[in-house]
């Protein structure tokens, strides 16, 4: 399982202070089988993210992450953790650890976010978020996706 987070959202540029002014964080995860779990979040601290972890991802579970801090003591937690340092220019650490697919769904996301909306308030990104994880969850069988959607919502009745 690959966790990562990222910032969506805002003007403020570069990595000098200030810069997650405006911006919003997603963390999301994606397993071996390619299903991504994404979900806004107020801040990338321990307390923030483990819960998240921990409701989504079953223990025992390999989880590969990046080095921000927050992630240590997932191993306590009963996980194996392995961790790629891009601090260090290491995209795929020795052991085979790598958090290129949900970058790769990051990419993705925000592409759509860039060419289909445009833009997306920060109160409305989680339903966007959602959205994308749907399609993104059933690109290998587009055919199922109308029905699949339309059975998530109880029969509208005129009033």
């Amino acid at each position: 399982m690959q966790v990562d987070e990222t910032l969506v959202g805002g003007i403020t540029k570069g990595k000098g202070r200030g810069y997650r002014d405006n911006k919003t964080i997603v963390v999301g995860m994606i397993e071996e089988s390619g299903d991504a779990i994404a979900k806004v979040v107020p801040d990338v601290k321990k307390r923030t993210l483990h819960p998240v972890i921990e409701e989504h991802v079953e223990k025992g579970t390999h989880v590969e992450t990046d080095e921000l801090s927050s992630y240590g003591g997932l191993a306590e937690k009963g996980y194996t953790h392995g961790v790629v340092n891009h601090s260090a220019g290491e995209y795929v650490a020795a052991d085979g650890t790598n958090v290129n697919a949900v970058e790769n769904f990051w990419k993705h996301l925000k592409a759509a976010i860039r060419s289909t909306h445009i833009s997306v308030s920060p109160q409305h990104l989680e339903k966007y978020v959602k959205e994308f994880e749907f399609r993104f969850n059933r690109r290998m069988r587009p055919e199922t996706m109308l029905d699949e959607l339309l059975t998530r919502f109880p029969e509208w009745k005129k009033s």
